[in-house]
């Protein structure tokens, strides 16, 4: 094979993976597309299976597991850095797994900020902090999750390099 066609597999390549972060709905229409000689290269088969297997969502256990699952895939939509044993750790010492905590004895507490949830975050910072697509409740577990490491990631690089308060 040519260079210019090793090039041009290169530069396909790296398209649909654009492609493929830029959203399904595009992706699904322009990855039969790719690469196709002619028009016959593009089917229905084809555009029904990838759009079945695109718009497929995942689903989500209701309990610690699936509410760090879920928002690491959102972090990971988002390039918020974060691990599963990391989030995990920080919870464990925030909240012990409660979602419904709340810390009404510290100086934030005593400020009229109590800290909430399960990474025990006040809603100043839940708020700057919130990422898009999810709940603006701070007691949402998914979303008091990704905001918390979305605040780790900004004051130290992730909430993996949290080991305290916070």
């Amino acid at each position: 094979m040519s260079a210019n066609g090793q090039n041009r597999h290169a530069r396909t390549a790296r398209l649909a993976r654009k492609l493929a972060v830029a959203g399904t709905g595009a992706a699904v229409l322009a990855l039969p597309l790719i690469g196709a000689t002619s028009a016959s290269a593009a089917t229905p088969a084809a555009t029904t299976a990838a759009t079945t297997a695109t718009t497929a969502a995942t689903t989500y256990p209701d309990n610690l597991d699936g509410w760090i699952r879920e928002s690491l895939d959102i972090m990971a939509q988002q390039g918020i850095p974060g691990s599963y044993e990391g989030i995990h750790r920080n919870i464990m010492r925030e909240s012990s797994g409660n979602p419904l905590a709340i810390n009404n004895w510290d100086i934030n507490a005593i400020n009229g900020t109590p800290s909430k949830g399960l990474l025990q975050v006040i809603d100043p910072t839940f708020q700057a902090y919130h990422v898009p697509g999810t709940s603006w409740d701070p007691y949402d577990p998914v979303a008091n999750i990704t905001a918390a490491c979305n605040y780790a990631a900004d004051r130290y690089g992730s909430m993996d390099n949290v080991f305290g308060a916070y």
